[in-house]
């Protein structure tokens, strides 16, 4: 699916890029396409990273954003097969 002539605008921001991919993807299963932009960006210093840019056009946004938080709210990693294989999850003990 590619990305129509259109003005695009920033939905979401994510600091690596598995969130973003994972995002773009929930979007693709909605009909909704979607560009992540600054995958590779910084300017060199260490440390330093660009947020990654999650788009659409204009037209979608709305839609997307409301789709990404009810995705997010909903979302419980302890009905994730993968969440499980991991071992699950347990609080850190405090020291």
């Amino acid at each position: 699916m590619s990305i129509m002539a259109g003005e695009l605008v920033t939905i979401a921001e994510y600091m690596n890029s598995i969130q973003a991919e994972m995002a773009k993807q929930v979007l693709a299963d909605f009909d909704i396409p979607a560009i992540i932009i600054g995958e590779n960006a910084g300017d060199g210093r260490i440390g330093f990273i660009e947020p990654i840019k999650l788009q659409v056009k204009q037209t979608d946004a709305d839609e997307a954003k409301k789709i990404l938080e009810e995705q997010e709210q909903n979302f419980e990693p302890e009905d994730s097969p993968e969440f499980n294989e991991l071992g699950g999850y347990e609080e850190p003990e405090e020291q």
